[in-house]
């Protein structure tokens, strides 16, 4: 057994997160893409057949409030509002990620009010959020302005609006600061919107601490909710009054079933609500969400750094020189849960992995991820999926 296979078994056997491992179905592949899809959660399947089974197929109608269906998006937020450092009624579950972006970012530059006309957008995001915030500008009358998120604070000024920010960046896993970026957007008078895709359920966000005013997130990816699971909205408490939707529905009015022909919005997080909650997915998501019960964090963030310092480690043991290069900070400052190796030959070096039984993913034009979901990756699978690697692209 080499060095590095012993410190793995050494790291394994004192990894106080190691037991959750059985709350997931997973079979002999590493799975290194949490940061895509999240394993399964072993409850998930029996929780999805009662609510079709008895929910659905029995109680019918009835669920909407004897199963708590119409409570679900707000109950559900409540549950990640402290993975994400929210206190409770901030948070409503619903929609997909882009469908709250262009919420948050409309909301955003109706919150910023006259005079501010221009969109500030992390120019290194994944494609839809900029493609959201053109479309926001031309609802709202708003320019976009592309900035490189280390540029974000000289390109501040009277006219900026918003800014839609991401926490970790999709292709390389670096982290944003968001405290201080968030404090520079609000000293311009602006405000701030942040994508935590790449960061909910993986590291302390610190919503409330830092006041950031909105944020949007998916909950398929280190929350486990499942393919296409919806997303979530965060509107600060003291900005609901005056969040504005551009999507105002019938499940976001002060009286759903009054069935008034007026809009008017339902106080705190329900106004982030459009219309008909997807309750199937919903509720596999909130089954997800159990495992996280009595998880700290901090604890997870732990671990994440640890695991991707082996990963690093690893690959300069055992890949060959010049092979492959890491585009993550090495800082654990600048780092998120993933790391980025930049590649020649990336998109079959991944194909390879995944026939051998190692699951990252590629990214155009030469980037393998992986990502490293503390709750069921361990650092045997770290070593052991460096060592496939190194075999593949030698």
């Amino acid at each position: 057994m080499s060095e590095l296979s012993m410190r793995a078994v050494e790291l394994d056997a004192a990894d106080e997160l190691a037991k959750l491992r059985t709350q997931f179905v997973l079979d002999d592949v590493v799975y290194l893409d949490g940061n895509s899809l999240g394993a399964l959660p072993a409850a998930v399947p029996g929780r999805v057949e009662d609510v079709v089974r008895r929910q659905w197929g029995e109680l019918r109608i009835r669920s909407w409030e004897e199963s708590g269906w119409w409570t679900a998006p707000e109950r559900i937020g409540d549950r990640i509002a402290p993975l994400v450092g929210a206190a409770a009624g901030q948070i409503v579950v619903g929609d997909s990620t882009s469908v709250n972006v262009f919420k948050a970012v409309v909301g955003a530059v109706r919150l910023a009010g006259e005079g501010r006309d221009e969109i500030v957008v992390d120019a290194t995001t994944f494609p839809t959020d900029g493609y959201i915030a053109e479309s926001a500008a031309r609802m709202t009358g708003c320019t976009v302005r592309a900035v490189a998120p280390g540029d974000i604070r000289p390109a501040l000024g009277p006219r900026t609006a918003a800014v839609l920010l991401n926490h970790v960046d999709y292709r390389t896993g670096r982290l944003h600061d968001l405290p201080s970026l968030t404090s520079a957007i609000h000293e311009a008078g602006a405000v701030a919107v942040w994508d935590l895709c790449h960061s909910a359920g993986a590291l302390p966000v610190g919503l409330d601490e830092h006041g950031v005013d909105l944020a949007v997130g998916c909950t398929y990816k280190y929350l486990n909710g499942g393919p296409g699971s919806p997303a979530f909205l965060y509107v600060r408490r003291d900005l609901q009054d005056r969040f504005d939707s551009p999507l105002p529905g019938w499940n976001s009015h002060v009286d759903p079933f009054g069935m008034r022909s007026e809009y008017e919005p339902a106080g705190g997080a329900p106004r982030g609500r459009v219309g008909t909650p997807d309750i199937l997915s919903m509720l596999a998501l909130e089954a997800a969400l159990e495992v996280w019960e009595g998880v700290s964090i901090a604890t997870v963030r732990a671990k994440s750094l640890a695991l991707t310092d082996f990963f690093l480690e690893c690959v300069a043991a055992y890949v060959p020189e010049g092979r492959v290069e890491s585009v993550t900070p090495s800082a654990h400052a600048d780092r998120g849960s993933q790391v980025a190796l930049r590649c020649d030959d990336a998109r079959e070096v991944m194909r390879r992995l995944i026939a051998q039984g190692v699951v990252g993913d590629f990214r155009e034009p030469d980037i393998l991820r992986f990502g490293f979901t503390p709750l069921y990756v361990g650092f045997g699978d770290v070593e052991r999926a460096v060592r496939v690697l190194a075999g593949v692209v030698g």
